[in-house]
């Protein structure tokens, strides 16, 4: 009697412990995760505020040429004022209003910046400017920068999606953690997937 009271104990054991083993397997798994979506959101964010620092250098260099051209000249500089208004911090990710907010104060700029580069073909001498062709370069630089740390970040919170979705991690991600799906970008514009092309 007491050898089947043991067997009954040792199924039953069983499932638990290898229940337990698996539902472990997300505790370590998910702030990992986690964390990488809020390194990458890190790095959209530096991408974007480098564009921003960019801006004012750009538009003085304009200025000194195309002064007439005062209506888009302001036009950039309130854009760029209000991207860097709007910033979301890592509790942000979850919520598609905010991270919506955040793309079209970016967008803005960016349409603000595409009707400066038409203003600057009106002037030839502008085009051949050492410092306005540094500037371009940057500005290029940044726009394929800011494409593949938006690329990045979209990748990890996929992979964080997945985790806090499947067996056996969505245990720790629902009783522990609580965790909730991240917002991707997404695309607003057509070809929207890639870096505008900076041509002066």
């Amino acid at each position: 009697m007491h050898h089947a009271r043991s067997r009954r104990l040792a199924r039953l054991a069983l499932p638990l412990a290898a229940a337990l083993s698996l539902s472990a397997c997300g505790i370590n798994s998910i702030p990992t995760k986690e964390e990488g979506v809020n390194a990458a959101w890190g790095e959209v964010e530096n991408q974007y505020q480098r564009r921003a620092d960019l801006i004012p250098n750009l538009v003085e260099t304009v200025r000194g040429y195309a002064q007439q051209e005062q209506d888009v000249l302001v036009g950039v500089t309130e854009a760029r004022a209000k991207a860097t208004q709007v910033t979301l911090n890592a509790s942000d990710l979850d919520d598609p209003a905010k991270l919506a907010q955040f793309q079209q104060a970016q967008d803005g700029l960016s349409s603000a910046l595409s009707r400066l580069m038409v203003v600057v073909e009106k002037y030839p001498e502008l085009k051949s400017d050492q410092n306005f062709l540094a500037l371009q370069s940057q500005l290029e630089g940044t726009e394929n920068r800011i494409a593949i740390a938006r690329r990045d970040y979209n990748e990890s919170v996929r992979s964080y999606n997945v985790e806090i979705r499947t067996f056996p991690s969505i245990v720790a991600a629902k009783v522990i953690y609580g965790a909730e799906p991240k917002e991707p970008f997404k695309a607003t514009a057509v070809n929207a997937d890639q870096a505008p092309q900076v041509k002066f």
